[in-house]
This record gives C-alpha cells, structure tokens and sequence, in this order.
C-alpha cells in the first residue's frame, strides 16, 4: 500500500519512468504479471476520471473551436498511420502515438490500448515518447508564446490542442497566464470527449481488421460505457460533500500507479527492439499538429 500512496504523488511521466528503472534493475515482481494488473486497473481508472468532467462547460468552451480540434484529430490520425506505413512499423504502436497526440496523451492511449488489444510493451512505449514530448512542451511552449506575443485566448487554445496530456497543458498554461489557464483547461475537457468515439472507431477497426468478416458486431469497452455514466452523474447532480473531486482524484491517481505497472513490464530489450521509429513519429505528428493548429488560430 505504501508503494501505491508513493507513486500516487509522482506525475504520469516520473512513474513510468520509475517503474522502467525498476525493470532494468530487475526489481518486477514475479509473483505477478504487472502489465495484467496494469489492463485490469485502467478500466477502473478511467470510469473513475468522468467524475473530473463537466459536460455543460466542455460543450459550451468547443464553440468555435470545434471545427479546428475535428481537423487536428482526424489529420494526426490519419498522419499516423500513413507514415507508420512508409516506415514499416507496428500499425498498432502507431494508432496509440496518434491518438495519444491526436487527443489527451496518455489517458487516449490507455483508453484505446484494451480496445485494439494492444500488448504492455506497445502501451509503455507509445506512453514514453509522449511523456518525453509533453516535458518539452511544458517548458516550450510558454517561452514560444511570449515570443510570439499570443494572446491570453490564442495560447489557452494552442496549448488545449498541441500538447498531449492535461498535466502539461495546466502547466504551461498556468506559466502564461490566469485566462490562459482556465481556457486551456476547460477546453482541453471538452477535447478529451472525444476519446469515446475514438476508442468506438478503434475497436471496431480492430474487430473489422481481426475478424475480416462481412457482417461485425462492434462491442463497447466497458470503461467507455463507465465513463460515460460517471461524467453525465457528476455534471447533472450537485454534490455538496465534494466526494466526485475525491473520486476523480483517485482515479487520476489510479491512473498513474497503472503507468508505474506498465513501466515495470518494458525491459531494455523491448525498447531496443523498438528502435528509433517511435520517436521519429511522434516528434513529426507534434510538430504537425503545433503547426497547423498555430496557423489556424493566427489566421482565424
């Protein structure tokens, strides 16, 4: 218990990386499979994360934003599997990168992970160069900002859209300024909406991929279902006890032990397997999707 308190603290990227160091110093458990457990926990995590969602707002912030947060995501996705096959990599590591720069970093990947039936090592390494991504953007894309001389409403956007995961986006949201902030958040909410059609889509991609069958029965991720319900609770429902904070809290929490598990099932070998591929991928879906969302809110 005093592990998962401790790693509870840790932000999403320093628990992967713990639990990485810990398998390359050999101190995985084999008592148990982590990655297994990791599978079975996210589920419950991400049920636990809709308690954090405000629907109202996240609709109402989209606004005039949505046709650019649309275009962003289906390009990235797009991108992603284009170029996974022009370097002949994993279509599956690809479509976890894709949808973890396309939407909200790691809590896309996990989401979509069990969906596609992606394996421990795909996850820990699509998680690992958007964590690395998301260090950089934290400390970048203020400095680009003040560079630029973006507005208070232009960088809360860019940032919402940009950078992968929403600890990243309230940090180098919160280092540009107090409107930026709140706009940033809010509409990084509404962005992370669209993980459940994404992992619907995924899944039936998967099914359709697996199965090459005429006729497909889609089945929907239980997590999805529970996620669903959970934000539609707590955004219809006054809680005057504060206790939906105190879930989405644990979940966030929960979340982040899952990673610390995930990283304790990658292994030096796995990461060398992999090569440079990932990386390279990623850094071009960033860059296209820091781009071309920057333009966009210059010029619109």
């Amino acid at each position: 218990m005093a592990v998962v308190a401790g790693v509870g603290l840790l932000s999403s990227p320093y628990a992967l990386l713990l639990g990485f160091i810990g398998a390359g110093f050999g101190l995985s458990p084999t008592h148990f499979n982590p990655a297994q457990w990791a599978k079975h926990l996210l589920g419950v995590a991400i049920v636990l994360l809709g308690f954090g969602v405000h629907l109202p707002s996240a609709m109402q912030v989209t606004g005039d934003a949505l046709g650019l947060m649309v275009m962003s995501m289906l390009a990235t996705l797009a991108l992603a599997l284009l170029l996974a096959k022009a370097m002949r990599m994993e279509l599956t590591t690809a479509h976890l990168i894709g949808s973890g720069t396309a939407i909200c970093g790691g809590s896309a990947i996990a989401a979509v992970g069990p969906a596609i039936r992606a394996r421990s090592d795909q996850m820990a390494l699509a998680l690992a160069v958007v964590f690395i991504l998301n260090s950089v953007a934290l400390l970048v894309f203020p400095l680009i900002g003040r560079l630029l001389e973006l507005d208070q409403l232009t960088f809360g956007l860019w940032a919402a859209i940009a950078i992968h995961d929403t600890s990243s986006v309230v940090g180098a949201a919160e280092a540009f300024g107090d409107e930026a902030l709140q706009i940033a958040t809010t509409t990084k909410l509404a962005r992370a909406l669209w993980i459940i059609p994404l992992v619907l889509l995924s899944a039936w991609w998967y099914q359709r991929s697996a199965q090459k069958q005429k006729r497909i029965s889609v089945s929907v991720p239980w997590f999805i279902v529970g996620f669903v319900a959970t934000a539609v609770f707590a955004s219809y429902f006054n809680d005057t006890s504060s206790i939906f904070g105190s879930l989405f809290e644990l979940g966030k929490r929960l979340l982040v032990f899952c990673l610390f598990l995930i990283g304790l099932s990658l292994t030096l070998k796995r990461v060398r397997a992999a090569g440079l591929k990932p990386m390279i991928l990623a850094i071009i879906l960033w860059l296209f999707i820091a781009t071309s969302s920057l333009l966009w809110l210059l010029n619109f």
